[in-house]
């Protein structure tokens, strides 16, 4: 018999990815996800934001950055002000950062919207690859009969559209709530 079991996991790694890809997708709320693919660099090195300080949403309109060490508060502002796909404006006070999170237009709604769309054809380019490398494992298992190797694709399929259709469902939403305003 085949196993689809590692299949699964991978195409269970793809969602939780793009899960966590779907997180940093800016809604028009505060979120502290939304800095987590800033870079900073502090010390010499570059390193992720939430190793360089705590990021708390203050309120939906309000994100606080409180810097570790508060000598590097500029660096982290002016990180913060690099992204342009965040399109913030941070403010620092000496101690911590405020970044105000302002209301969306349509338009840069329908741009971020069309951004995520793109993770979508992603994660669902991962999921293909990985019922393909299922369906090689299949092709390369010579000791089933052929009626076991095409319940075994027919498996794989379904694993195939149940996963696709897990990207849908989180896209989906994630739209829906970019959109509202």
């Amino acid at each position: 018999m085949f196993d689809t079991k590692d299949d699964r996991a991978k195409m269970e790694a793809v969602v939780e990815r793009f899960k966590d890809e779907m997180k940093k997708v800016r809604t028009g709320r505060a979120h502290p996800d939304m800095l987590a693919g800033v870079k900073v660099e502090v010390y010499g090195q570059y390193m992720p934001l939430n190793q360089a300080a705590n990021i708390t949403a203050a309120d939906a309109t309000l994100l606080v950055v409180t810097p570790f060490d508060p000598s590097n508060i500029q660096a982290i502002a002016a990180a913060i002000r690099a992204d342009q796909s965040l399109g913030l404006n941070p403010a620092d006070d000496g101690r911590v950062i405020r970044v105000p999170i302002p209301p969306l237009t349509e338009e840069r709604r329908k741009e971020i919207d069309k951004n995520a769309s793109a993770k979508v054809e992603e994660a669902k380019v991962a999921i293909r690859n990985a019922r393909e490398d299922a369906r090689k494992a299949l092709k390369i298992a010579e000791e089933m009969s052929e009626d076991v190797k095409k319940r075994a694709e027919k498996e794989i399929d379904e694993l195939t559209k149940e996963f696709n259709d897990k990207i849908d469902s989180e896209f989906k939403a994630k739209s829906d709530e970019i959109m509202k305003i």
